[in-house]
């Protein structure tokens, strides 16, 4: 039994289709169905059921699915750990979400060189289901994204907390409104980012709790061009409380919303049978140490308030 034909395994269980975990392991179909074979005269088994373009895992493959989870993994593990050299500094890969990625990578890495930690830091901006995607894969070590989560086997540890504030143009009447609540964005065009960005999905679960949609006249992939737009009057925007730089383009304001403030909730977030090596701990303690107060010239200094600090698994009838 070899390590990579429990790579293949593992993938058609995933998939439930020999064709795309054939893709996925980058392999052509005919080789990866042998391997599979093979695996399965080794065993004395039948693995799968073959069902048409599908199939599904027999009592056998889903004892062996259990500890090829638990092979895969140590066999990752010990790899890392074999392959980290502290003269170069410790490597960790991490990913997060655009509207944490621009403050809080420059933020972390700011407080390393101030504290000469010796951390080998690779990053990946992207939107949460990328990310979530990247840990589950074994591309990243760490992802930050927004809370809630609804994968079982994803480890969440809550970082920090901050209010959504309305962002618009100096020029618009709610600037200046003695009190802002969403009743008042019904009518109003909005700004937004992607469709994948969780914090457009987080606005329109609240727009919804008021009972309207809304209405978006513009979608943007970078922040700047979000704000850009919206300091030129095209439109209202949701944005966290971090979002907010002293280079933000002339004319845009934020106003805080009256009544309950819509909160969201940052979260570190790894595979619950990843190791965490040295470069991992090093990364989430220098990233608990940022959180709070930043003087960092690089980045924002939003004034979030620190969650906390402890895992959790994501139960698997958590909120989407």
């Amino acid at each position: 039994m070899e390590i990579y034909q429990l790579r293949y395994f593992v993938a058609v269980a995933e998939t439930a289709n020999f064709t795309k975990a054939a893709a996925r392991c980058f392999v052509s179909q005919p080789s990866l169905s042998q391997q599979i074979i093979n695996l399965e005269t080794e065993v004395g088994q039948g693995l799968f059921h073959r069902l048409g373009r599908s199939v599904a895992l027999t009592d056998a493959g889903k004892v062996l699915l259990e500890h090829a989870y638990r092979i895969i993994s140590e066999a990752d593990n010990a790899l890392r750990l074999l392959k980290e050299d502290p003269s170069r500094g410790y490597p960790v890969a991490v990913g997060a979400i655009p509207t944490v990625a621009h403050f809080f990578f420059p933020a972390v890495v700011a407080h390393c060189r101030a504290n000469e930690i010796r951390l080998n830091l690779s990053t990946a901006e992207n939107f949460r289901p990328q990310i979530l995607h990247a840990v589950l894969e074994g591309e990243i070590d760490v992802g930050i994204v927004s809370l809630p989560l609804h994968e079982p086997r994803i480890v969440a540890e809550p970082l920090f907390s901050e209010p959504l504030l309305l962002a618009l143009s100096a020029n618009h009447p709610l600037a200046t409104a003695e009190q802002v609540t969403f009743p008042d964005l019904r009518e109003e065009n909005f700004l937004s980012l992607g469709d994948a960005s969780s914090l457009a999905a987080q606005v329109r679960r609240i727009t919804g709790d008021y009972d309207f949609e809304p209405r978006i006249v513009h979608r943007c992939a970078q922040l700047a061009t979000l704000k850009t737009l919206t300091a030129l009057g095209l439109g209202i925007s949701i944005l966290p409380r971090s979002a907010r730089s002293p280079n933000d383009p002339a004319g845009l304001v934020y106003r805080k919303f009256s009544g309950a403030t819509p909160v969201r909730e940052i979260a570190l977030v790894s595979h619950y049978r990843r190791h965490a090596t040295r470069g991992t701990e090093l990364f989430v303690a220098a990233a608990h140490a940022v959180v709070g107060p930043m003087q960092v010239p690089t980045a924002t200094t939003p004034p979030f308030r620190p969650t906390e600090r402890r895992r959790r698994r994501v139960a698997p009838d958590a909120e989407l």
